[in-house]
């Protein structure tokens, strides 16, 4: 099963919309390996981002993604689906900016500027085994072992309370 990440960022779940999003997932066949609930803590974050240090909108987006809960879920699509997986998420999502992404993508119909656009997903199989090491160790963990290797990662993810 090719696996990628994908994260309902604090607006999605402010605004009450990861029910709909994680549906449009489901609907394209896509099933849930994995998910978790809560703040994202600053040293995931700024990991996870690495490539935007120093670019204007970094501190923001930092802030933005640890400000309140997120969940973070790892998807999966069919064994023979191959990097499709990516495209059927990166679709579904639309472009970043929500004034430019197509209506009837997550964030054309649902985002409100290119930093509050509600999900983030996986580019590229190296970018999903990345992120899924970086915010699930364990799953990493198993799927490496099943490859006769190691994941080395932190824990990412501050549990919310009730």
């Amino acid at each position: 099963m090719r696996q990628t990440l994908v994260i309902c960022k604090p607006d999605a779940v402010e605004r009450g919309l990861v029910g709909e999003i994680l549906s449009r997932f489901e609907r394209k066949g896509l099933a849930i390996a994995a998910l978790e609930h809560g703040v994202i803590e600053r040293d995931t974050a700024e990991q996870h981002y690495a490539e935007h240090a120093g670019k204007s909108f970094y501190a923001p987006l930092l802030e933005f993604i640890t400000r309140s809960p997120s969940v973070v879920m790892v998807l999966e699509g069919p064994a023979d689906a191959g990097d499709d997986v990516f495209a059927v998420v990166r679709t579904l999502m639309g472009a970043t900016n929500p004034a430019t992404a197509a209506p009837g993508t997550i964030r054309g119909d649902y985002g409100l500027s290119p930093t509050e656009n509600l999900v983030h997903g996986s580019d590229s199989d190296a970018s999903a085994q990345r992120e899924i090491a970086l915010f699930f160790p364990s799953l990493a963990q198993a799927v490496n072992t099943a490859h006769n290797g190691a994941a080395e990662s932190a824990a990412s993810i501050s549990e919310v309370s009730g």
